[in-house]
């Protein structure tokens, strides 16, 4: 049987020693043994769990409860493998649908299509904005009702094309930054940052503070949805803009 050191399987996963270290600390995935030399040594069982910890941090479930689901009596690997595969063929659809609702999008703003108004909302759904909501209070607690009614609102009385073409060339410029090699926290983002602040305020219908602009990155990070639409943009966008977010923060917005 092949056995992984925490270097090997760092590679094979594409995770680092650091992160394996600690899902030993907190006992979330212990090596099966460990040598004389103090190696960790790693077999099948603990890579087939290791790629459980990864399949359910994709789909944004937090350690202390990915490791109740997968130390529970009734634990089912096979069933667990499936639910996931049924799920994500569900979200791939999905997110296909979304691609192709923006890819209509461009044509239109580029000027070479008429609009189909209900077109423009394929692959959203009212269940999608309930789990949406959900997920934030879940996370930030009953004080974010009041702030998802008061967005809503405001969403409600914004020119929605205006609205999202700002924010498609905001992206499209940090994307560019990006492909480009700007660093997250370099000032030369601030202009189209400024801007973003700007969008983000006009559908909260508040200016946020530094606080609470940060705090938005940090959803952005955390949540998969978020994370799958950044990456739709370019590749590592899921975590370039919440970085920079969170430099403008700390750099121009604590200083105003």
């Amino acid at each position: 049987m092949s056995r992984y050191t925490v270097s090997q399987l760092s590679r094979l996963a594409g995770v680092s020693v650091r992160t394996l270290h600690h899902y030993d600390h907190i006992g979330l995935l212990h090596p099966a043994v460990t040598g004389d030399n103090g190696y960790r040594y790693y077999g099948a069982e603990e890579l087939l769990r290791l790629q459980q910890i990864l399949l359910h941090r994709e789909l944004g479930l937090p350690l202390a409860d990915i490791a109740k689901l997968l130390d529970a009596p009734d634990f089912d690997r096979m069933a667990t493998l499936r639910a996931q595969r049924t799920h994500l063929l569900t979200e791939a659809e999905r997110y296909g649908q979304l691609v192709a609702t923006i890819d209509r999008t461009i044509t239109l703003l580029e000027g070479e299509d008429v609009m189909d108004a209900g077109r423009l909302y394929q692959g959203f759904s009212p269940e999608r904005q309930a789990t949406h909501e959900e997920w934030l209070r879940d996370r930030y607690g009953p004080g974010m009702k009041g702030d998802i009614v008061r967005s809503k609102t405001v969403m409600a009385t914004l020119d929605q094309p205006a609205h999202m073409r700002e924010l498609a060339d905001i992206e499209a410029g940090l994307v560019q930054a990006l492909r480009d090699g700007v660093s997250a926290e370099d000032a030369r983002l601030d202009g189209l940052l400024s801007r973003h602040l700007d969008w983000v305020a006009a559908g909260w219908g508040r200016r946020p503070d530094a606080d609470a602009y940060a705090g938005l990155a940090l959803i952005y990070r955390s949540h998969p949805e978020f994370r799958a639409r950044f990456e739709t943009l370019a590749t590592g966008l899921a975590g370039y803009l919440p970085d920079a977010m969170e430099a403008f923060a700390i750099r121009v917005m604590t200083r105003q």
